[in-house]
């Protein structure tokens, strides 16, 4: 509509800034704000077109970007009351991811809320506060990219960006209610001068309500870049138009639990019936009770933490150690005798998951499994699996980080109170096509997601 003049870019970025200002005070999502640029961009954008030059394929589309990476102008926190004062210096230069994404046409608009370091599967955080999720505003959006999936969902913006680690795309959209997409690392390349935080677990990507306006945004940002080792190439052929008509996979293995995750029975419910629906419309299932022999969370941690440990190394025994969130302070401290051997060990994990999924890959090329274990959990609370509190109800996403999969999730349904249950959608290395395709599919055939009731 912007490239055909029929709305200008000023109006669709002065409508999303409006809207932040209406939703904001009630979810707190939008941590810091890019109005007058924003605007002044829309207005050069506005002026390309009357001109009849070629823009991008997001002209105009309003952008959120976490506050894990950088956009030009705008402050860099990482969610961290620890690193730096309270008022911070405007970053210099965009991230890759967000470089792209300006260069096909989208205008940021804020910087969207995180926990500290993206360390937690719920977004809340000593600097800026808690994150609301705009399906029940006493719940979690989930994290670590929870500011900009509650965004999405409230329809401030209709594209953000995340991250994901251990989970921390597909955990947030699946609990506001939307389709997220985790690609292989290194489709979307960290590049710059400064090297990746959680170096081989963490994949970024934008987010959107659907996997075909997620497809759209990553057509623009996927591809190779010289300073990110782990970057791979452009793929031959489009993957927004490779979205836009799927079909059904003919066969997925469905697995409930993955052999060791204990399950609330709504999502367990929601899910189940998902999966008949699919083997309703001709879908092969295939149930396996188990994928991996244990839960691989120490081994995820022992790298994670790591990670963190690096990131605020000089932090310990200073007064703003005790800034540090006190959940994260715990993990860092509980692992802080770890060896490099110990290191060695969970990477030796990563390689043994990836073998087992190689394994059950041969007889079809997607699992499916519940993305959380829990739905959506109340404000400072852990998750709740059939009424007992679980600290680990994430534990379903973080494994296929440690095994660099192609992961994403779609709205499988909605419990009895109304909150929203995602199901997970896994495939073969490097097979983010296939995915992408999948998960379009199912979300069609399913046809369940709907606006978040915000506001009520």
């Amino acid at each position: 509509m912007i490239t055909t003049r029929r709305l200008s870019a000023a109006e669709v970025v002065q409508a999303s800034l409006d809207a932040i200002d209406r939703h904001n005070p009630d979810l707190n999502v939008v941590v810091a704000r890019n109005d007058e640029a924003a605007l002044t961009a829309a207005g050069e954008l506005d002026r390309r077109v009357a001109a009849g030059e070629r823009v991008g394929s997001l002209a105009g589309v309003p952008l959120l970007v976490k506050d894990l990476e950088e956009a030009a102008g705008l402050p860099t926190s990482f969610g961290s009351a620890a690193l730096g004062p309270s008022e911070l210096p405007p970053a210099k230069e965009d991230s890759t991811h967000v470089a792209r994404l300006k260069a096909a046409g989208a205008i940021v608009v804020g910087k969207t809320n995180t926990p500290e370091l993206g360390f937690a599967g719920r977004t809340q955080n000593r600097r800026f506060g808690v994150t609301r999720n705009p399906w029940d505003v006493t719940r979690s959006p989930g994290g670590s990219s929870g500011g900009s999936a509650a965004a999405v969902a409230a329809g401030m913006v209709p594209l953000a960006t995340g991250s994901d680690g251990g989970g921390s795309i597909r955990i947030p959209a699946a609990l506001c209610g939307f389709s997220g997409f985790k690609p292989s690392l290194g489709r979307v390349p960290h590049g710059g001068s400064e090297p990746p935080s959680w170096h081989d677990l963490d994949s970024r990507g934008p987010m959107s309500r659907t996997t075909r306006g997620t497809a759209l945004a990553l057509d623009a940002v996927i591809g190779p870049d010289p300073t990110d080792l782990r970057s791979l190439p452009l793929p031959e052929s489009s993957w927004a138009v490779a979205a836009a008509e799927p079909g059904l996979p003919s066969r997925v293995i469905w697995s409930p639990t993955l052999g060791y995750a204990p399950v609330d029975a709504e999502v367990a419910r929601v899910c189940a019936a998902a999966v008949s629906q699919l083997e309703s419309l001709g879908v092969e299932v295939e149930e396996v009770e188990s994928v991996f022999g244990e839960d691989p969370v120490f081994a995820w941690l022992s790298l994670t933490n790591a990670y963190n440990r690096r990131s605020l190394s000089g932090l310990e025994g200073t007064e703003a150690w005790e800034r540090v969130d006190p959940d994260l302070r715990a993990l860092l401290e509980f692992t802080a005798h770890q060896t490099v051997v110990d290191l060695v060990r969970a990477e030796d994990e990563c390689h043994r998951l990836n073998v087992r999924l190689v394994e059950l890959f041969r007889r079809s090329r997607l699992l499916l499994c519940p993305t959380t274990a829990a739905p959506a959990p109340l404000i400072g609370e852990d998750g709740l699996i059939n009424g007992e509190p679980d600290p680990n109800w994430v534990r379903f996403t973080y494994p296929f980080n440690m095994t660099r999969s192609p992961a994403g999730t779609v709205c499988a349904g909605y419990t009895t109170g109304g909150l929203p249950v995602g199901l997970q959608i896994i495939g073969p290395q490097h097979g983010d096509l296939v995915v992408l395709r999948a998960m379009a599919a199912i979300e069609d055939a399913l046809g369940v997601m709907r606006p978040a009731p915000f506001p009520p």
